[in-house]
C-alpha cells in the first residue's frame, strides 16, 4: 500500500546541500581546464591525449596540493570588524592560490626578468589582493 508523500520532505536540506556543492566542483574543473591547458593539446591520437591529460591533471594536483598545505600553514588576513573601521597600514599576504603555486614554479622554466623582479610582483600582487579583500569586506559590513 502506497503512502502519500508528505508535505516536507525529510531529505530536501540533503538535497540542497548536494546540488549547492555542484559549483565549487565546476570552479575547480574550470580553473584546472584554464591553468593546465587539458584542452589545449593537438594530439591526434588517443594514447596521445591520454598523455597530456594525465601530464596536466598531474601539475594540477601538485600545485592545488601546495596551496592546500600553504593554506593549512599561514593564518588569513585580518577581516575588519566595524564598517567604519580604518584599513590597516599592513594587510597582509592572501594565502596561496593554485594559480599563483603555477605562477611560482613556471619562473623555473621561463624567466623575462630576473627572480628578484618576478617575486617582488608575486608579493605585491598577493598585498594588493589582501588590500582589496578588506575594503570588500568593509563594503559588506556596511550593507548590512
Amino acid at each position: 500500500m502506497l503512502r502519500p508523500p508528505p508535505d516536507d520532505p525529510p531529505h530536501c536540506g540533503a538535497l540542497i546541500k548536494v546540488a549547492g556543492r555542484r559549483w565549487p566542483v565546476e570552479e575547480d574543473f574550470q580553473t584546472g581546464k584554464d591553468a593546465f591547458g587539458p584542452d589545449h593539446s593537438q594530439a591526434r591520437t588517443h594514447p596521445a591525449l591520454l598523455r597530456h591529460l594525465v601530464l596536466a591533471m598531474a601539475g594540477l594536483a601538485v600545485c592545488s596540493i601546495t596551496a592546500a598545505h600553504a593554506r593549512l600553514n599561514t593564518s588569513p588576513p585580518p577581516a575588519p570588524a566595524d564598517p567604519n573601521q580604518a584599513p590597516p597600514t599592513d594587510p597582509g599576504l592572501i594565502t596561496l592560490t593554485v594559480a599563483e603555486v603555477k605562477r611560482l614554479v613556471n619562473l623555473f622554466n621561463r624567466q623575462w626578468h630576473g627572480i628578484e623582479h618576478h617575486l617582488r610582483w608575486h608579493l605585491w600582487r598577493r598585498r594588493h589582493q589582501a588590500r582589496a579583500r578588506w575594503f570588500h569586506q568593509r563594503t559588506r559590513l556596511s550593507r548590512r
